[in-house]
């Protein structure tokens, strides 16, 4: 058995609720110059173009790179053979949160009550997604998620006969009901198969994949670069003023479903699609 002291998480969890908000992936960074060089519309360029100084001055200044610093969402991969010595790996993720939120001067979104509406003031508390797996090691993704997006996320629970022509039209037309209300370009997450909450957990898993990798199946990739030209065809553009930079990336994970059911879930992030991981 292997123990990991709950403060030694409670600092990582600290650390990279401030770095998430602050730095943009570099990957990422990179797809959008990238998309830069191939955006058409003079609006569209000067748009992205901010986009990528607003990243610079956030990085340098270790400012927020956006005002909506998101509720903390987090997948935890916990080994069997992991304990924890000084309280739970729950406790300390929230308290890893309070503290960032706090020390990082970043905006406390969470309300306690969805009715009320009276803010928890630390940001907790956290969405957490549990997986316990084989051996000793601990892996924590997080993701600040704004809601912006988020609000512009949708499931349906199509039938088996839609098909994949049904599952194309769900994703592009979710994307065009969105338009900017989500702040393009985006990253475009879709969960198919399972239950209908399985659908959404798998969406949202799916945002935390490094941009311009695919999934390893190659049905699923020819789906997603399928959709992706799609989505870049529908005219949004960056910001929603038009181009051809509607999404960076479309990514698509799955799981096997019900005879009778064909669930299907987008969850959409916007240009500054934060994540980190540690390993502890």
């Amino acid at each position: 058995m292997r123990v990991v002291n709950w403060e030694d998480i409670v600092i990582a969890i600290e650390k990279m609720c401030i770095k998430a908000n602050c730095q943009l992936d570099d990957k990422l960074l990179l797809k959008i110059k990238e998309m830069r060089g191939n955006e058409e519309s003079p609006i569209g360029q000067d748009i992205l173009d901010k986009i990528i100084e607003n990243s610079k001055i956030a990085y340098e200044n270790t400012m927020p790179l956006c005002q909506d610093t998101g509720m903390a969402v987090f997948f935890v991969e916990m080994g069997q053979e992991v304990f924890i010595k000084g309280g739970t790996i729950k406790d300390a993720i929230n308290e890893g949160v309070r503290r960032g939120y706090k020390s990082g001067y970043l905006r406390k979104s969470v309300v306690k009550d969805p009715i009320i509406r009276d803010n928890t003031k630390d940001n907790t508390p956290a969405i957490i997604h549990y997986d316990i797996t084989g051996g000793d090691k601990l892996k924590i993704d997080f993701a600040p998620k704004g809601f912006g997006s988020e609000n512009m996320g949708r499931l349906s629970m199509l039938k088996p006969s839609d098909g994949i022509e049904g599952i194309k039209n769900f994703v592009v037309e979710t994307v065009e009901k969105a338009g900017p209300n989500p702040c393009p370009p985006l990253i475009v997450g879709v969960g198919i198969g399972g239950t209908m909450e399985k659908a959404c957990i798998l969406a949202k898993k799916s945002l935390f994949r490094e941009v311009g990798k695919y999934n390893t199946k190659p049905h699923i990739k020819e789906l997603e670069v399928d959709l992706l030209s799609k989505i870049n065809s529908l005219g949004i553009g960056p910001q929603g003023l038009g181009g051809r930079t509607t999404a960076l990336a479309v990514n698509i994970e799955t799981y096997p479903t019900h005879i009778a059911g064909l669930p299907i879930a987008v969850n959409l992030n916007c240009h500054v699609s934060r994540h980190e991981s540690i390993e502890i």
